[in-house]
């Protein structure tokens, strides 16, 4: 057997080899082409977000306060497009039911958010957040400010209820969340369920209370940079596959002889670089 004919048999062998290869390549860049497609589409749906609940602020906010049973006329009524919505009316705080919401945070500071249940002219109750206390650096616990006894009249924005936190227990007088449901059985019934509100204001008011909450930042946030980054990451694998190809078969078209060539070229400049760093290492010295 000639060596031509050997030669041509391993260059045969050769090509559905490479093939695999680059098929392979190819196959692990548009995965992650998809991968990052899918990450750019949960950045735009999170930016998406965003904007239509700054939307929902900004309309909401401003709007004259009406009144509780208008907008929720059962006890488990809710709607998205109320919250921050104001509502008044007018009952008595039930301040023996007080609870402190725990592990609430406030620019970067831990607290308790206050609730105190309010028992309306009709007999339903509803849960009144009245406001946020950090935690004393001296004590585990604030001191909530008692609420005004007797008839009053409370302006608050809703809210919807929170979810309950499986496994979370918590002391007598304090919840894990805002989870109406559990509020409802330990006052007895009759609670609303589906909303809560956070105190914007009372008549008649206290001396003391606890920080009202404050109107949220319209920031947009990252998602939509982090939803062009995914998209330009996914565009850079494929050039860099592009330019991988490209560099692989300029380097099969050389001769050996250009290849030791380009090889050497390339130390030299590595040892040049070397060379050049041990220098300005010793001119510091």
């Amino acid at each position: 057997m000639s060596a031509a004919a050997t030669g041509d048999r391993s260059a045969e062998a050769e090509v559905p080899q490479g093939i695999r290869r680059w098929g392979g390549y190819i196959a692990l860049v548009i995965v992650f082409a998809i991968a990052c497609g899918f990450l750019s589409w949960w950045q735009w749906s999170r930016n998406a977000e965003r904007i239509a609940e700054n939307h929902l602020i900004a309309i909401n906010w401003d709007r004259p306060a009406a009144p509780l049973g208008e907008l929720l006329p059962a006890r488990d009524s809710w709607r998205h497009d109320l919250e921050w919505r104001e509502v008044v009316m007018t009952g008595t705080y039930l301040v023996d039911e007080q609870l402190l919401v725990r592990n609430r945070v406030r620019n970067s500071n831990p607290g308790f958010e206050v609730l105190v249940p309010l028992r309306l002219a009709d007999g339903r109750i509803f849960v009144v957040d009245r406001g946020w206390l950090p935690i004393p650096p001296d004590a585990n616990l604030p001191t909530a400010p008692a609420p005004p006894r007797g008839e009053v009249t409370v302006v608050a924005r809703l809210q919807q209820g929170e979810p309950d936190l499986p496994g979370r227990t918590s002391p007598r007088g304090q919840i894990a969340s805002i989870d109406l449901g559990t509020i409802d059985r330990q006052v007895g019934g009759d609670a609303y369920t589906g909303a809560y509100g956070t105190m914007t204001s009372e008549d008649p008011a206290t001396a003391t209370r606890p920080i009202i909450e404050p109107k949220p930042v319209a920031d947009p946030g990252p998602f939509l940079s982090y939803a062009i980054q995914w998209i330009v990451f996914g565009i850079l694998a494929f050039v860099g596959l592009f330019w991988a190809y490209r560099r692989e078969k300029r380097l099969s078209g050389m001769t050996r002889e250009q290849r030791e060539t380009l090889e050497r070229g390339a130390r030299r400049s590595s040892d040049a670089d070397y060379e050049d760093a041990v220098l300005d290492a010793e001119r510091v010295e």
